[in-house]
């Protein structure tokens, strides 16, 4: 499949899917990203004032306010292939240096397992995911960040992955994990600084979303992969 570039951001994007989204998540990632772009029927979630998508990008089968839309001069993008999910479509159509995304965590298990799949199909797409509390995202190579004591920390390998978390972690991780044998779920930070490293981006990183904001800051500085093509 063939990838076009639908939108090009300035900076930061917010993607908005169908799942919950909670008013206060949504503020809070459209200050860091302020350009919002709706994966299909996302495009019913309200956004605050002073805020409109630029886009809804997605198969169209689930938006019900596309007529609304549309005449508020929001572009809608219909991408009719039916081998990716929305979210997928919307990363690979918009060109943005980091994503946000809301209303994929926190709903049904199957869209979350279905998410958390594309953060690992597009490890040169830096995405966070946020809802539920949580956030997700997938783990540069080498990643580090300071962490309060007793901050829970979840690992969980979408592929066979070898890595370390040499420093900060209440249970030590080294060695190959893989997501029919060892993971890396349910640890505590002991405080300061936690650093990992892994040999390939294939670690998911499940935090709790209060730490949105160091979050983004420790991923804008992160070298980026190169995403295999759509």
């Amino acid at each position: 499949m063939a990838a076009r570039i639908l939108y090009r951001a300035r900076g930061a994007v917010t993607l908005v899917g169908g799942g919950p989204v909670a008013p206060d998540d949504l503020a809070r990632a459209l200050a860091i990203a302020p350009e919002a772009i709706a994966a299909d029927g996302g495009g019913d979630h309200p956004l605050p004032a002073g805020h409109a998508f630029r886009a809804v990008i997605g198969d169209m089968d689930s938006l019900r306010s596309a007529a609304r839309l549309a005449a508020e001069g929001v572009a809608l993008h219909t991408v009719g292939e039916q081998e990716s999910t929305d979210l997928e479509k919307c990363l690979y159509s918009v060109e943005a240096p980091l994503f946000l995304g809301l209303g994929f965590l926190g709903g049904s298990t199957d869209h979350q397992l279905a998410a958390m799949n594309a953060l690992a199909k597009n490890p040169g797409k830096p995405v966070v995911l946020l809802g539920g509390g949580d956030l997700c995202f997938l783990c540069p190579r080498e990643f580090e960040i300071d962490l309060e004591p007793g901050t829970r920390v979840s690992l969980f390998p979408m592929a066979p992955v070898s890595g370390i978390a040499w420093e900060g972690l209440r249970w030590p991780l080294s060695g190959t994990f893989r997501p029919d044998g060892r993971t890396g779920t349910s640890n505590r930070a002991t405080g300061g600084r936690l650093r990992m490293a892994f040999d390939a981006p294939r670690m998911l990183a499940i935090l709790p979303s209060a730490l949105l904001g160091p979050v983004v800051d420790r991923l804008r500085g992160a070298p980026r992969e190169v995403s295999p093509p759509a």
